[in-house]
C-alpha cells in the first residue's frame, strides 16, 4: 500500500538510533538510515509536530534459544547518535524491550499529545520497529514505515518485515513522500 495521507497529528518515533546499535553491522548502511531519520526529525520539528526518541538501555528477562544480550548495556552503547540533534522538545522513552511501549510512558505520552498517526524509523526493522508498529496498530493508531530509514541485521528479516508483514499493519514510504507529506498536509 502506497502512503496516502498524515494526519494532522502525526509522531514521528525514531528507534534505537544508537552508538551501540549502529556500530553492528546491518543489512544496509546504518549512516544513510541515521541521515534520512535525522531530516525526518528536522522535518517534524520545524513543523511543530512530536519526535520521540527511543533507545535500548537493557535486555528484558527470559529464555530464548538464540543468545541475546540481557541486564544494563554501558552507557556509551545507549548514547543516542548525535545527528539526531536531540532537543528539549524530544520526547525521550527507554526501554528494555523490543517494542517502545511495553512499561514505558510512551502510550500516554502520545494520547496526551493527541496523536493518531505514528511515523517509524529505525534499527532493527524486524524486532524493535516491527514490535512498536505492532502495539500502534493494536491501539488503533495510524502506522506509517519509512522503508528507506531503517534495517535489519538481516536482509531476510528486513525483507520480511516490509513486504508481508508492515503491509498489514499500516502504510509505507520513502523519506521523501513523508516530507512532501508533511509540507502539504502542514502548509
Amino acid at each position: 500500500m502506497a502512503l496516502s495521507t498524515l494526519d494532522p497529528k502525526t509522531a514521528l518515533v525514531v528507534i534505537d538510533l544508537q552508538n551501540g546499535i549502529v556500530a553492528l553491522p546491518t543489512a544496509h548502511p546504518t549512516g544513510e538510515v541515521v541521515k534520512r531519520s535525522a531530516v525526518l526529525a528536522d522535518a517534524f520539528r520545524r513543523h511543530n509536530l512530536p519526535v520521540v526518541l527511543v533507545n535500548v538501555a537493557g535486555g528484558a528477562p527470559g529464555r530464548a534459544e538464540q543468545s541475546r544480550p540481557s541486564g544494563d548495556f554501558p552507557a556509551s552503547f545507549v548514547e543516542l547518535v548525535p545527528e539526531l540533534k536531540q532537543q528539549a522538545s524530544d520526547h525521550r522513552v527507554t526501554k528494555r524491550t523490543w517494542g517502545a511501549f511495553t512499561n514505558t510512558d510512551l502510550e500516554a505520552y502520545l494520547r496526551e499529545q493527541g496523536v493518531t498517526q505514528v511515523v517509524l524509523v529505525g534499527v532493527a526493522t524486524s524486532i524493535g520497529v516491527e514490535s512498536t508498529a505492532r502495539f500502534a496498530n493494536e491501539l488503533g493508531l495510524n502506522v506509517t514505515l519509512v522503508v528507506d530509514a531503517m534495517t535489519d541485521m538481516h536482509l531476510d528479516a528486513h525483507t520480511n518485515s516490509v513486504t508481508r508483514i508492515f503491509p498489514r499493519l499500516g502504510e509505507t514510504g520513502t523519506t521523501q513522500e513523508v516530507l512532501d507529506l508533511l509540507d502539504r498536509s502542514q502548509a
